[in-house]
């Protein structure tokens, strides 16, 4: 590539190294990422295309999943609210109550990723009732819709969460374990109960158990990036909870691999294999931004801002293994914290980062 800075070749003098370093970097970004899709997209080239509707489209995982379906071939059918115009590719949905699915005849697969944000202020009662609501009510309303369907989707991928378990303290669990406390627990409990009646009519059903999705743009790591950047960052409470997390490409790599492999079913964690305390992840995004770790949240500073939402979100954790898609053979890209982020936030060389075998991210059941 040639590029010429402005005002060179004093810029060149200036700025030339840092530039040279930013683009090794943005180059090694694209390049392994456009290298991993293509080999995710070929572990299941000899299947046949299929018509997917996704709900929750507009969100930073449903954004990134339909880019990735289109990609490979598939069709992507959005599922939207609001009464602006609608585009080819989209269907108006309601999740509290009716609506025409007959557009939807003939699709092969939903994904249900729609859902109140439960981070987004304190829990008041209020929020509660929405949070749940737009959780059980609106997953009910969609099967609903499906069953009516004269052609219903062979399979349902539906969003959880590892807040199934509950606060586990330094247990660590995968999907074998049961149901925890709290209003989380209460939340995906209900959640997961509403995808019950697809059985009737013999349609597979997957409930991922999300973790931390790291992303530089959006959740957690989105919100922490600026509060790091400016030196603020650090432990929050005793920092010793677990935080069970997984990169955003390789969510929506295991929601492709749950529509397409046959034996996945009921529970799935979606967390990558290495869970860390939330002072391992607060030390780790400090030193890919360069920034120290050193500003504590008290835990009854967290109590005081955040309430009940600070004391389950931000207090309580889980150390979250997954069992279920490492056993279906599903490989993923980033296994560590430090490496996930630093492929978010572009600090990757052309090293082992970008230019590792691709293959043994996916392979085959039988090939284990």
């Amino acid at each position: 590539m040639t590029y010429s800075l402005p005002l060179a070749p004093l810029s060149d003098i200036c700025f030339g190294r840092k530039v040279r370093q930013d683009l090794a970097s943005l180059f090694a970004f694209r390049h392994r990422r456009t290298q991993e899709d293509l080999a995710r997209i070929a572990h299941f080239s000899d299947r046949p295309k299929r018509t997917v509707v996704v709900s929750g489209s507009t969100g930073s995982v449903g954004r990134a999943l339909c880019a990735f379906m289109t990609a490979g071939g598939h069709k992507v059918i959005r599922l939207v609210r609001g009464s602006g115009q609608l585009r080819p590719d989209e269907v108006r949905w309601d999740p509290r109550g009716h609506w025409d699915s007959s557009k939807l005849e003939g699709s092969d697969a939903f994904v249900h990723l729609a859902g109140e944000n439960i981070a987004q202020g304190r829990w008041t009662s209020r929020r509660k009732a929405m949070i749940m609501e737009s959780r059980s009510k609106g997953t009910k309303n969609l099967c609903e819709a499906i069953l009516r369907l004269s052609k219903p989707p062979s399979v349902v991928v539906s969003a959880s969460a590892v807040g199934f378990y509950g606060n586990r303290n330094q247990l660590e669990i995968d999907e074998s374990a049961p149901a925890g406390s709290g209003f989380l627990a209460d939340v995906t409990r209900a959640w997961e109960a509403a995808l019950a009646p697809l059985e009737s009519r013999g349609i597979r059903s997957v409930s991922m158990r999300i973790g931390i999705v790291v992303s530089a743009r959006s959740g957690v790591v989105g919100a922490l990036r600026v509060p790091f950047l400016l030196g603020a960052g650090g432990r929050v409470g005793s920092g010793q909870q677990g935080m069970s997390w997984i990169h955003i490409d390789d969510l929506v790599a295991a929601i492709h691999y749950a529509i397409e492999e046959n034996s996945l079913c009921g529970a799935v964690n979606a967390v990558a294999p290495q869970p860390v305390t939330q002072l391992t992840f607060a030390k780790a995004l400090a030193r890919v931004l360069r920034r120290p770790c050193v500003v504590p949240l008290p835990a009854p500073i967290v109590r005081l801002l955040f309430g009940e939402m600070g004391e389950e979100l931000l207090l309580a954790g889980q150390f979250v293994r997954p069992t279920a898609l490492l056993r279906c053979g599903f490989r993923f890209g980033c296994e560590s914290i430090d490496e996930a982020l630093r492929f978010e936030f572009g600090k990757l060389t052309q090293s082992s980062d970008s230019t590792r075998a691709i293959s043994t991210m996916v392979e085959s059941p039988g090939s284990q």
